[in-house]
């Protein structure tokens, strides 16, 4: 028992020292992952039991300097902050990209889409080819591999081709196994959808 009190405890540390966020007083996520009609698009219950909780959606203290509204990816951790102000984020939790599709940087979110359409980049077509029929868009739904929302990252040079979206998979939240992307449960992002605006800055490390 103690032993498993010092592993957690070591690990809120580390993540402390990556971000600048630690959980409140270890509290635990109230958040709802029932079902949920949008868009006439019926979004399945997400069965919470088998999340592990630290990945579920919850309030964190948030003790660095970026400004509210700035969104914090640690890829590490596989979490996803975003800062509320007065010392407090929103965490949650993240798929991220596997070994060889990481990426890492600073960028802005410039468009945010509800039920987006799903275009695989050549790149992706090539290793798979089963893919070309969605070379000219996949249509929404609750299939669509960027789920209920898609937040788009922008830089200097343009279209990063990451995104920060919603996903059917539940059980790849906390998991290295995208293509690059970022995704949350559906309702998760839609969570971060109405909280994040456009122009937003994004940190993924």
């Amino acid at each position: 028992m103690q032993l498993k009190t010092i592993v957690l405890a070591v690990g809120l540390m580390a993540t402390t020292a990556l971000t600048g966020c630690s959980t409140i007083g270890f509290s635990y996520s109230t958040a709802s992952y029932n079902s949920v009609v949008d868009a006439g698009y019926v979004i399945p219950a997400v069965p919470r039991a088998k999340i592990p909780p630290q990945y579920l959606r919850q309030e964190v203290r948030y003790d660095g300097s970026e400004a509210p509204g700035t969104i914090i990816v640690d890829t590490g951790t596989k979490y996803l902050y975003y800062v509320l102000g007065g010392g407090k984020a929103m965490r949650y939790g993240i798929g991220v990209g596997k070994q060889g599709f990481e990426w890492h940087g600073t960028a802005r979110v410039a468009l945010k889409r509800e039920w987006p359409t799903w275009t695989p980049p050549k790149e992706m077509i090539q290793r798979r080819p089963e893919l070309a029929e969605f070379r000219d868009g996949m249509d929404p739904g609750i299939q669509n591999p960027l789920g209920a929302r898609a937040l788009y990252l922008f830089n200097k040079g343009g279209d990063t081709g990451y995104r920060l979206h919603g996903t059917p998979e539940w059980w790849s939240i906390g998991k290295a196994m995208s293509s690059g992307c970022i995704r949350l449960m559906n309702q998760d992002i839609m969570d971060l959808y109405n909280r994040a605006e456009v122009g937003a800055k994004v940190i993924v490390r």
